[in-house]
């Protein structure tokens, strides 16, 4: 798929509770995490990157550079398919690139292979045995009605979204191999001394 022709959205609305302070604002290498990932889309040439952040988050979210808009959680404690389902609507792509803030290991390479994988009205999911990778896939714009419908339904399991979209031919899987288990390691605790 060439650049322009998706849109991409960064999920940092989790909580933190277990990292004890919000993982977005977390620095490495002198950058805090949020802009490592936007980074990291922006390479791969979206027509728009969204930020999808909590409201208590606009204390840094309103200073974040290089988002097209920031996309604040309609309903709290959702988990990501919040962020996914409102990139979805407000994206102007027929798909979109869908990034969590603790894969700071995801590289550009796993994205372009997805975007590569994607056919219209069909987007790409990575699968590791019995568990999709939802936190760094490409959604299409017909899924859309699958997430609104879930949402309503008060489901808010990214995995069982995914499957059905799986099973209704919405979205490609594909394997994870082992020399890529690395880049979907999640950074949920404090790094240990």
């Amino acid at each position: 798929m060439s650049a322009g022709k998706f849109s991409a959205v960064l999920l940092v609305a989790g909580r933190s509770t277990r990292m004890g302070r919000d993982k977005a604002l977390i620095e490495s290498g002198g950058l805090p995490a949020w802009r490592r990932q936007r980074d990291l889309l922006a390479r791969l040439g979206p027509a728009e990157i969204f930020l999808s952040a909590r409201p208590e988050q606009a204390e840094w979210t309103t200073r974040a550079e290089g988002f097209t808009a920031t996309l604040y959680d309609t309903f709290s404690d959702c988990g990501p398919i919040s962020g996914v389902t409102a990139a979805l609507e407000r994206g102007a792509s027929p798909f979109v690139v869908a990034l969590a803030i603790d894969l700071p290991r995801m590289t550009a390479a796993w994205f372009e292979d997805l975007l590569a994988r994607c056919t219209p009205g069909v987007g790409a999911v990575g699968r590791r045995g019995k568990f999709f990778e939802p936190l760094a896939a490409v959604y299409p714009r017909e899924m859309m009605w699958l997430a609104w419908e879930a949402l309503a339904g008060g489901e808010y399991s990214l995995q069982r979204l995914v499957a059905r979209a799986v099973r209704e031919g919405l979205l490609r899987e594909r394997k994870i191999d082992a020399s890529e288990a690395a880049w979907f390691e999640n950074r949920n605790e404090p790094a240990r001394v």
